[in-house]
Protein backbone atom coordinates (compact mmCIF):
# COMPACT_ATOMS: atom_id res chain seq x y z
CA UNK A 1 0.00 0.00 0.00
CA UNK A 2 1.71 3.46 -0.88
CA UNK A 3 2.06 6.03 1.92
CA UNK A 4 0.98 9.16 1.84
CA UNK A 5 3.04 12.44 3.28
CA UNK A 6 2.43 14.98 4.80
CA UNK A 7 4.56 17.50 6.58
CA UNK A 8 4.33 18.28 10.22
CA UNK A 9 6.67 20.66 12.02
CA UNK A 10 10.03 20.37 10.87
CA UNK A 11 9.56 16.69 10.42
CA UNK A 12 7.59 14.63 7.27
CA UNK A 13 5.79 12.09 8.73
CA UNK A 14 3.90 9.25 6.56
CA UNK A 15 0.47 8.17 7.10
CA UNK A 16 -1.14 5.13 5.72
CA UNK A 17 -3.41 5.94 2.66
CA UNK A 18 -3.98 5.56 -1.17
CA UNK A 19 -5.48 7.56 -3.87
CA UNK A 20 -9.17 5.80 -3.10
CA UNK A 21 -12.16 5.91 -5.76
CA UNK A 22 -14.18 7.70 -3.27
CA UNK A 23 -11.41 10.50 -3.12
CA UNK A 24 -11.04 10.31 -6.76
CA UNK A 25 -14.97 10.67 -7.37
CA UNK A 26 -15.17 13.75 -5.09
CA UNK A 27 -12.58 15.53 -5.84
CA UNK A 28 -13.78 15.20 -9.51
CA UNK A 29 -17.28 16.60 -8.56
CA UNK A 30 -15.83 19.43 -6.15
CA UNK A 31 -13.81 20.84 -9.32
CA UNK A 32 -16.74 21.11 -11.20
CA UNK A 33 -16.67 24.38 -9.55
CA UNK A 34 -14.45 25.54 -11.47
CA UNK A 35 -16.50 25.12 -14.51
CA UNK A 36 -18.70 28.56 -13.25
CA UNK A 37 -15.72 30.55 -13.42
CA UNK A 38 -14.53 29.20 -16.43
CA UNK A 39 -17.99 29.59 -18.12
CA UNK A 40 -18.36 33.02 -17.20
CA UNK A 41 -15.15 33.63 -18.43
CA UNK A 42 -15.36 32.37 -22.13
CA UNK A 43 -19.02 33.09 -22.61
CA UNK A 44 -19.08 37.29 -21.50
CA UNK A 45 -16.53 37.98 -24.25
CA UNK A 46 -18.22 36.13 -27.25
CA UNK A 47 -21.34 37.43 -25.75
CA UNK A 48 -20.18 41.01 -26.37
CA UNK A 49 -18.83 40.43 -29.72
CA UNK A 50 -22.61 39.64 -30.93
CA UNK A 51 -23.90 42.30 -32.95
CA UNK A 52 -27.76 41.36 -31.89
CA UNK A 53 -26.40 41.50 -28.29
CA UNK A 54 -25.02 44.80 -28.94
CA UNK A 55 -27.62 46.22 -30.52
CA UNK A 56 -30.09 45.85 -28.05
CA UNK A 57 -28.20 46.83 -25.19
CA UNK A 58 -25.06 48.62 -26.34
CA UNK A 59 -26.19 50.60 -29.23
CA UNK A 60 -23.89 53.09 -29.15
CA UNK A 61 -21.47 50.60 -29.75
CA UNK A 62 -23.06 49.12 -32.02
CA UNK A 63 -23.24 51.91 -34.31
CA UNK A 64 -18.95 52.54 -33.61
CA UNK A 65 -18.57 48.61 -34.43
CA UNK A 66 -20.54 48.72 -37.99
CA UNK A 67 -18.85 52.31 -38.72
CA UNK A 68 -15.45 52.80 -40.35
CA UNK A 69 -13.29 54.30 -38.21
CA UNK A 70 -9.75 54.73 -38.03
CA UNK A 71 -8.60 52.94 -34.72
CA UNK A 72 -10.54 50.37 -34.38
CA UNK A 73 -10.21 50.04 -30.35
CA UNK A 74 -12.26 53.02 -29.97
CA UNK A 75 -15.60 50.57 -31.02
CA UNK A 76 -15.96 49.42 -27.38
CA UNK A 77 -15.10 52.72 -25.60
CA UNK A 78 -18.36 52.35 -23.25
CA UNK A 79 -18.64 53.27 -19.80
CA UNK A 80 -22.14 51.41 -19.86
CA UNK A 81 -20.58 47.88 -21.26
CA UNK A 82 -17.39 48.39 -18.85
CA UNK A 83 -19.90 48.07 -16.20
CA UNK A 84 -21.41 44.99 -17.59
CA UNK A 85 -18.47 43.10 -17.79
CA UNK A 86 -16.30 44.31 -14.78
CA UNK A 87 -19.78 44.43 -12.02
CA UNK A 88 -18.67 40.89 -11.76
CA UNK A 89 -15.43 40.81 -10.56
CA UNK A 90 -15.92 43.59 -7.96
CA UNK A 91 -19.19 41.27 -6.67
CA UNK A 92 -17.14 38.42 -6.94
CA UNK A 93 -13.79 40.25 -4.56
CA UNK A 94 -16.47 41.62 -1.72
CA UNK A 95 -18.45 38.20 -1.95
CA UNK A 96 -14.94 36.58 -0.93
CA UNK A 97 -14.44 38.23 2.27
CA UNK A 98 -17.63 36.74 3.14
CA UNK A 99 -17.10 33.49 1.65
CA UNK A 100 -14.34 32.47 4.15
CA UNK A 101 -16.26 33.03 7.41
CA UNK A 102 -19.07 30.86 6.02
CA UNK A 103 -16.34 28.53 5.00
CA UNK A 104 -14.88 27.88 8.13
CA UNK A 105 -17.69 28.34 10.19
CA UNK A 106 -19.93 26.11 8.69
CA UNK A 107 -17.99 24.29 6.36
CA UNK A 108 -17.31 23.94 2.45
CA UNK A 109 -20.47 22.28 1.35
CA UNK A 110 -22.72 25.17 2.23
CA UNK A 111 -20.00 27.99 0.88
CA UNK A 112 -19.84 25.56 -2.44
CA UNK A 113 -24.18 25.18 -2.07
CA UNK A 114 -24.56 28.99 -1.65
CA UNK A 115 -22.16 30.01 -5.12
CA UNK A 116 -23.63 27.59 -6.76
CA UNK A 117 -27.29 29.00 -5.83
CA UNK A 118 -26.31 32.92 -6.24
CA UNK A 119 -24.37 31.91 -9.92
CA UNK A 120 -27.65 30.10 -11.19
CA UNK A 121 -29.78 32.75 -10.21
CA UNK A 122 -27.69 35.19 -12.11
CA UNK A 123 -27.77 33.11 -15.04
CA UNK A 124 -31.61 33.15 -14.97
CA UNK A 125 -31.58 37.17 -14.84
CA UNK A 126 -29.35 37.66 -17.54
CA UNK A 127 -30.79 34.99 -19.75
CA UNK A 128 -34.55 37.01 -19.84
CA UNK A 129 -32.71 40.01 -19.70
CA UNK A 130 -34.83 43.18 -20.99
CA UNK A 131 -32.60 45.98 -19.76
CA UNK A 132 -28.95 47.08 -18.93
CA UNK A 133 -30.30 47.05 -15.09
CA UNK A 134 -30.98 42.82 -15.19
CA UNK A 135 -27.99 42.52 -17.15
CA UNK A 136 -25.66 44.10 -14.58
CA UNK A 137 -27.79 42.36 -11.30
CA UNK A 138 -27.10 39.04 -13.08
CA UNK A 139 -23.49 39.77 -12.93
CA UNK A 140 -23.40 40.93 -9.76
CA UNK A 141 -25.18 37.42 -8.63
CA UNK A 142 -22.62 35.52 -10.53
CA UNK A 143 -19.67 37.28 -9.13
CA UNK A 144 -21.24 36.26 -5.75
CA UNK A 145 -21.20 32.84 -6.77
CA UNK A 146 -17.68 32.71 -7.73
CA UNK A 147 -16.33 34.37 -4.88
CA UNK A 148 -17.83 31.21 -3.14
CA UNK A 149 -17.31 28.79 -5.21
CA UNK A 150 -13.73 29.91 -5.99
CA UNK A 151 -12.95 30.11 -2.64
CA UNK A 152 -14.17 26.88 -0.93
CA UNK A 153 -13.72 24.75 -3.52
CA UNK A 154 -9.76 24.75 -4.15
CA UNK A 155 -9.46 24.48 -0.30
CA UNK A 156 -11.82 21.04 -0.05
CA UNK A 157 -9.66 19.64 -2.68
CA UNK A 158 -6.43 20.38 -0.89
CA UNK A 159 -7.91 18.97 2.08
CA UNK A 160 -9.62 15.58 0.97
CA UNK A 161 -6.45 15.08 -1.61
CA UNK A 162 -3.79 12.48 -0.26
CA UNK A 163 -0.39 14.25 0.03
CA UNK A 164 1.44 12.44 -2.40
CA UNK A 165 -1.49 13.45 -5.12
CA UNK A 166 -2.64 16.82 -4.01
CA UNK A 167 -0.98 18.93 -6.83
CA UNK A 168 -2.71 17.09 -9.34
CA UNK A 169 -6.23 16.97 -7.60
CA UNK A 170 -5.86 20.54 -6.99
CA UNK A 171 -4.88 21.49 -10.64
CA UNK A 172 -8.37 19.60 -11.26
CA UNK A 173 -10.10 22.85 -10.51
CA UNK A 174 -8.28 25.06 -12.90
CA UNK A 175 -8.87 22.05 -15.52
CA UNK A 176 -12.62 22.60 -14.95
CA UNK A 177 -11.93 26.44 -15.38
CA UNK A 178 -10.22 25.46 -18.90
CA UNK A 179 -12.93 23.56 -19.70
CA UNK A 180 -15.19 26.10 -19.20
CA UNK A 181 -14.03 28.53 -20.91
CA UNK A 182 -14.16 25.77 -24.03
CA UNK A 183 -17.48 24.55 -23.50
CA UNK A 184 -18.29 28.96 -23.54
CA UNK A 185 -16.31 29.30 -26.32
CA UNK A 186 -17.96 26.43 -28.63
CA UNK A 187 -21.39 27.54 -27.84
CA UNK A 188 -20.61 31.15 -28.72
CA UNK A 189 -19.83 29.93 -31.62
CA UNK A 190 -23.14 28.32 -32.93
CA UNK A 191 -24.96 30.50 -30.84
CA UNK A 192 -23.97 33.41 -32.91
CA UNK A 193 -25.14 31.72 -35.97
CA UNK A 194 -29.09 31.28 -34.46
CA UNK A 195 -31.28 33.04 -36.60
CA UNK A 196 -33.88 35.67 -34.65
CA UNK A 197 -30.91 37.65 -32.49
CA UNK A 198 -31.85 35.45 -29.53
CA UNK A 199 -28.87 32.92 -29.08
CA UNK A 200 -26.98 35.44 -26.70
CA UNK A 201 -29.99 34.20 -23.97
CA UNK A 202 -28.51 31.18 -24.89
CA UNK A 203 -25.17 31.83 -23.99
CA UNK A 204 -25.78 34.29 -20.98
CA UNK A 205 -28.40 31.30 -19.68
CA UNK A 206 -26.30 28.49 -19.84
CA UNK A 207 -24.44 29.13 -17.05
CA UNK A 208 -27.65 27.48 -15.43
CA UNK A 209 -26.22 24.22 -16.54
CA UNK A 210 -22.27 24.33 -14.25
CA UNK A 211 -24.26 26.04 -11.52
CA UNK A 212 -26.71 23.33 -11.06
CA UNK A 213 -23.99 21.00 -11.28
CA UNK A 214 -22.09 22.35 -8.52
CA UNK A 215 -25.23 22.84 -6.51
CA UNK A 216 -25.96 19.21 -7.14
CA UNK A 217 -22.44 18.28 -6.06
CA UNK A 218 -22.21 20.45 -2.67
CA UNK A 219 -25.46 18.56 -1.48
CA UNK A 220 -23.84 15.03 -1.70
CA UNK A 221 -20.19 15.89 -1.44
CA UNK A 222 -19.10 14.52 2.22
CA UNK A 223 -17.48 17.73 4.31
CA UNK A 224 -13.47 17.37 4.85
CA UNK A 225 -12.52 15.67 8.11
CA UNK A 226 -10.50 19.39 9.12
CA UNK A 227 -13.63 21.29 8.52
CA UNK A 228 -15.56 18.78 11.04
CA UNK A 229 -12.74 19.02 13.61
CA UNK A 230 -12.80 22.41 13.23
CA UNK A 231 -16.58 22.52 14.43
CA UNK A 232 -16.03 20.28 17.35
CA UNK A 233 -17.76 16.98 14.88
CA UNK A 234 -14.64 14.46 16.49
CA UNK A 235 -16.39 11.27 16.14
CA UNK A 236 -17.66 12.33 12.63
CA UNK A 237 -13.95 14.10 11.60
CA UNK A 238 -12.24 10.14 12.52
CA UNK A 239 -15.14 8.07 10.12
CA UNK A 240 -15.01 10.03 7.31
CA UNK A 241 -11.03 10.06 7.32
CA UNK A 242 -10.82 6.54 7.12
CA UNK A 243 -12.83 6.23 4.48
CA UNK A 244 -11.22 9.33 2.75
CA UNK A 245 -7.63 7.44 3.43
CA UNK A 246 -9.48 4.03 2.71
CA UNK A 247 -7.69 2.14 5.51
CA UNK A 248 -8.95 2.35 9.66
CA UNK A 249 -5.48 3.07 10.68
CA UNK A 250 -6.18 7.17 11.00
CA UNK A 251 -4.84 7.67 14.39
CA UNK A 252 -1.68 9.23 14.28
CA UNK A 253 -3.54 11.84 11.54
CA UNK A 254 -6.25 12.05 13.44
CA UNK A 255 -4.34 13.26 16.42
CA UNK A 256 -2.07 15.50 13.95
CA UNK A 257 -5.02 17.14 12.61
CA UNK A 258 -6.80 17.88 15.80
CA UNK A 259 -3.79 19.05 17.49
CA UNK A 260 -3.14 21.71 14.62
CA UNK A 261 -6.68 22.55 14.94
CA UNK A 262 -6.38 23.34 18.53
CA UNK A 263 -3.11 25.14 17.83
CA UNK A 264 -4.58 27.03 15.00
CA UNK A 265 -7.77 28.11 17.89
CA UNK A 266 -4.92 29.35 20.78
CA UNK A 267 -3.30 32.33 18.20
CA UNK A 268 -3.72 35.57 18.88
CA UNK A 269 -3.78 38.27 16.97
CA UNK A 270 -3.04 36.01 13.67
CA UNK A 271 -3.24 39.02 10.99
CA UNK A 272 -0.66 40.87 13.08
CA UNK A 273 1.62 37.48 13.20
CA UNK A 274 1.92 37.19 9.65
CA UNK A 275 3.84 40.61 9.54
CA UNK A 276 6.77 39.23 11.59
CA UNK A 277 9.80 39.09 10.48
CA UNK A 278 9.76 35.17 10.02
CA UNK A 279 6.65 35.16 7.93
CA UNK A 280 7.36 38.01 5.70
CA UNK A 281 9.11 35.51 2.85
CA UNK A 282 6.09 33.14 3.17
CA UNK A 283 3.82 36.34 2.99
CA UNK A 284 5.54 37.53 -0.04
CA UNK A 285 5.76 34.41 -2.16
CA UNK A 286 1.73 33.77 -1.20
CA UNK A 287 0.88 37.28 -1.84
CA UNK A 288 2.99 38.25 -5.12
CA UNK A 289 2.81 35.06 -7.40
CA UNK A 290 -1.28 35.18 -7.57
CA UNK A 291 -0.82 39.14 -8.18
CA UNK A 292 1.84 38.92 -11.13
CA UNK A 293 -0.55 35.45 -12.39
CA UNK A 294 -3.24 38.20 -12.60
CA UNK A 295 -1.17 41.01 -13.65
CA UNK A 296 0.12 39.14 -16.85
CA UNK A 297 -3.32 39.90 -18.28
CA UNK A 298 -4.35 36.09 -18.97
CA UNK A 299 -7.82 36.68 -17.47
CA UNK A 300 -8.11 39.76 -19.89
CA UNK A 301 -7.46 38.04 -22.70
CA UNK A 302 -9.54 34.81 -22.05
CA UNK A 303 -12.33 37.02 -21.03
CA UNK A 304 -12.10 39.25 -24.24
CA UNK A 305 -10.71 36.99 -26.97
CA UNK A 306 -13.54 37.16 -29.29
CA UNK A 307 -13.64 41.00 -28.35
CA UNK A 308 -9.47 40.88 -29.09
CA UNK A 309 -9.60 38.93 -32.52
CA UNK A 310 -12.39 41.26 -33.85
CA UNK A 311 -10.80 43.89 -33.23
CA UNK A 312 -7.38 43.39 -34.93
CA UNK A 313 -9.52 42.62 -37.78
CA UNK A 314 -10.97 39.30 -37.31
CA UNK A 315 -14.69 38.60 -38.30
CA UNK A 316 -17.41 37.39 -36.26
CA UNK A 317 -17.34 33.84 -36.92
CA UNK A 318 -13.46 33.89 -37.02
CA UNK A 319 -13.13 35.63 -33.76
CA UNK A 320 -14.96 33.38 -32.56
CA UNK A 321 -13.16 30.14 -33.97
CA UNK A 322 -9.97 31.84 -32.88
CA UNK A 323 -11.40 32.04 -29.30
CA UNK A 324 -12.60 28.07 -29.53
CA UNK A 325 -8.68 27.26 -30.66
CA UNK A 326 -7.68 29.46 -27.67
CA UNK A 327 -9.61 27.46 -25.48
CA UNK A 328 -8.39 24.31 -26.49
CA UNK A 329 -4.53 25.02 -26.21
CA UNK A 330 -5.54 26.36 -22.84
CA UNK A 331 -6.95 22.63 -21.94
CA UNK A 332 -4.52 20.57 -23.23
CA UNK A 333 -1.88 22.95 -21.37
CA UNK A 334 -3.20 22.18 -17.97
CA UNK A 335 -3.42 18.52 -18.65
CA UNK A 336 0.32 18.85 -19.46
CA UNK A 337 0.06 20.17 -15.99
CA UNK A 338 -1.63 17.95 -14.16
CA UNK A 339 0.68 15.13 -15.18
CA UNK A 340 3.87 16.98 -14.53
CA UNK A 341 3.12 18.96 -11.51
CA UNK A 342 4.14 16.05 -8.89
CA UNK A 343 6.41 14.43 -11.08
CA UNK A 344 8.38 17.83 -12.24
CA UNK A 345 7.26 20.03 -9.40
CA UNK A 346 5.77 23.70 -9.27
CA UNK A 347 9.37 25.50 -9.27
CA UNK A 348 9.76 23.80 -12.93
CA UNK A 349 6.44 24.62 -14.32
CA UNK A 350 6.89 28.59 -13.01
CA UNK A 351 10.18 28.75 -14.67
CA UNK A 352 8.59 27.04 -18.02
CA UNK A 353 4.99 29.18 -17.91
CA UNK A 354 6.65 32.64 -16.93
CA UNK A 355 9.17 32.20 -19.76
CA UNK A 356 6.74 31.37 -22.61
CA UNK A 357 4.76 33.92 -21.56
CA UNK A 358 7.26 36.59 -21.89
CA UNK A 359 8.28 35.17 -25.25
CA UNK A 360 4.16 34.88 -26.42
CA UNK A 361 2.93 38.20 -24.95
CA UNK A 362 6.67 40.15 -26.46
CA UNK A 363 5.46 38.39 -30.03
CA UNK A 364 1.58 39.62 -29.29
CA UNK A 365 2.31 43.11 -28.55
CA UNK A 366 5.11 43.41 -31.86
CA UNK A 367 2.22 42.31 -34.07
CA UNK A 368 -0.86 44.35 -33.01
CA UNK A 369 1.88 47.03 -32.84
CA UNK A 370 2.48 46.27 -36.86
CA UNK A 371 -1.25 45.80 -37.05
CA UNK A 372 -2.10 49.46 -36.02
CA UNK A 373 0.98 50.98 -36.88
CA UNK A 374 1.02 52.37 -33.02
Amino acid sequence: MPAVGIAVGDSKKEYPGNLTPFVTVTCIVAAMGGLIFGYDLGISGGVTAMPSFLRKFFPSVYRKQQASITNQYCRYDSQTLTMFTSSLYLAALLASLVASIVTRKFGRKLSMLSGGILFCAGAVINGFAKAIWMLILGRILLGFGIGFANQSVPLYLSEMAPYKYRGALNIGFQLSITVGILIANVLNYFFAKIHGGWGWRLSLGGAMVPALIIVVGSLVLPDTPNSLIERGQHDEAREKLKRVRGVDDVDEEFSDLVAASEASMKVEHPWRNLLLRKYRPHVTMAVMIPFFQQLTGINVIMFYAPVLFNTIGFGNDASLMAAVITGIVNVLATIVSIYGVDKWGRRFLFLEGGSQMLICQAVIAACIGAKFGN
